[in-house]
């Protein structure tokens, strides 16, 4: 049995249960009928749900069930359990009240029947009445300890390391290489993913390293480790990594995700290289810097802040504008009219459109062509809105996804559902796709915010 919430997520939810019957009841449509007015992404869904749940019904009677699939799957409407025994004490107007009754009779009455819910309170008020309840786990990827990091520590004899930096041309068989088993406590042979990066370890001398990338087929040297992007000097390996997919061409990267903890230095980082791409480099890489947060709902209105499309999202992006300033003037400025310079410089990359800043929702449809375009906060995003922007780049655009997967403000969604997980998953060994996950002790912000990202 399907949760309004279920629909609301994922209209093709119907289509996601093979050989099973999806039971949705009556009050079900009645919800989905309430928010079918709505100019949102909730509203989209919903009117969609309801045009799925039309197409079926001229396949038979819904009431008896009508066929989804040739697995044996069908799709059934349930309009009786009104007489099955509830908690006096609940509200039998609530529509969640009314669904859980549904459930406890189906079950009472046939056996074993689901709950599918997003609700977690939906789940266990399931169990107080003893139904069988669980999440909606089809765009769900790992928990957060076993997502993809992009990253990972190998060990080679000395004599491979020392051949490895003799020559810059010079590349790593995988075969030579060897993890560590935390199971066993012992070495075994290296696994490998396309585009991973890694630090490499001598069996004999642990501060004897290199840091190599697997291309697919060996371990081969990273070519911008050297490079100060627009003065920025990397400053641990995690950034060292980042500024290597960064760097690289949009026809060699054009998807760059980059993951951490706040103060890792991921829109910082992207800003500078984008600007060196684009003020430094001629001809130029990209035409303009394209920057945009989930903050600004993808299919919702701006909101009710007063002034132009710019003055409503400026409160969004003052992130943004503090890393220009610290990009633009370093850390030793102290007159009062040099820091006024720099703050019309940043004004003026506004101005004359270097920068652009725009909501998600005008995302759709288009087809940018040369943009180096930041997708910042990505954490908050749903896979849905994390897809509708990487399908947008043309030819010559490249997409940076950044975020923290532990820091989600969005309350639909957790550290397994969101955009960014489930994009970084997803696009998992892709050769078109770059990943950095940076870690907590490489945070640059401060010593405080290091130690409030590990504390608090």
């Amino acid at each position: 049995m399907l949760d309004t919430n279920v629909l609301l997520y994922s209209p093709q939810a119907i289509f996601a249960f093979n050989e099973h019957t999806v039971i949705i009841p009556e009050v079900v449509l009645e919800e989905l009928d309430r928010f079918k007015s709505e100019s949102s992404e909730r509203g989209a869904h919903s009117r969609q749900v309801s045009r799925i749940i039309d197409d079926l019904r001229t396949q038979g009677d819904l009431l008896a069930g009508v066929p989804l699939n040739d697995q044996g799957g069908m799709l059934q409407i349930e309009c009786n359990c009104l007489e099955t025994v509830m908690p006096p004490h609940w509200d039998r107007a609530k529509a969640d009240n009314r669904i859980l009754q549904v459930c406890k009779g189906l079950t009472e009455e046939k056996g074993h029947t689901v709950l599918v819910s997003r609700d977690t309170n939906m789940r266990v008020k399931a169990v107080i009445l003893g139904v069988q309840a669980e999440d909606f786990r089809n765009d769900k990827v790992a928990s957060i300890e076993q997502q993809y990091t992009g990253r990972t520590i190998v060990y080679a004899s000395s004599e491979v390391i020392d051949k490895f930096h003799l020559d810059d041309t010079q590349a790593i068989d995988p075969a030579s290489l060897s993890e560590y088993d935390e199971d066993t406590h012992s070495l075994r042979p290296a696994s490998f993913i396309t585009n991973q990066f890694m630090l490499i370890r001598s069996t004999d001398n642990d501060r004897h390293t290199a840091l190599g990338r697997f291309d697919g087929e060996k371990v081969v040297h990273l070519i911008y480790r050297n490079r100060n992007p627009f003065g920025v000097s990397p400053r641990n390996i995690g950034q060292v990594f980042m500024q290597e997919c960064l760097l690289m061409s949009a026809d060699e990267a054009p998807l760059v995700i980059i993951k951490g903890p706040a103060g890792t230095a991921k829109t910082f980082y992207s800003l500078a290289v984008g600007l060196y791409k684009h003020l430094d480099c001629r001809p130029r890489d990209y035409h303009h810097l394209l920057i945009c947060r989930p903050n600004i709902p993808m299919d919702e209105d701006i909101g009710f802040l007063p002034g132009s499309e710019n003055e409503k999202i400026s409160p969004y992006m003052r992130g943004v504008r503090d890393n220009l300033f610290t990009i633009m003037s370093g850390h030793m400025m102290t007159e009062a009219k040099e820091i006024s310079q720099v703050e019309d410089t940043v004004q003026m990359l506004f101005d004359k459109r270097v920068i652009q800043t725009e909501a998600l929702a005008y995302q759709r449809g288009r087809s940018l062509y040369k943009y180096w375009m930041i997708l910042d906060e990505m954490q908050n995003a749903t896979p849905r809105q994390a897809k509708g922007v990487i399908t947008r780049p043309g030819i010559g655009t490249k997409i940076i996804l950044l975020g923290d997967p532990e820091q989600i403000d969005n309350p639909f969604l957790d550290s397994r559902s969101n955009g960014l997980s489930y994009a970084s998953e997803k696009m998992r060994g892709s050769k078109l796709c770059f990943q950095v996950t940076l870690l907590h002790d490489e945070c640059e912000r401060s010593p405080l915010a290091a130690e409030a990202a590990l504390r608090l």
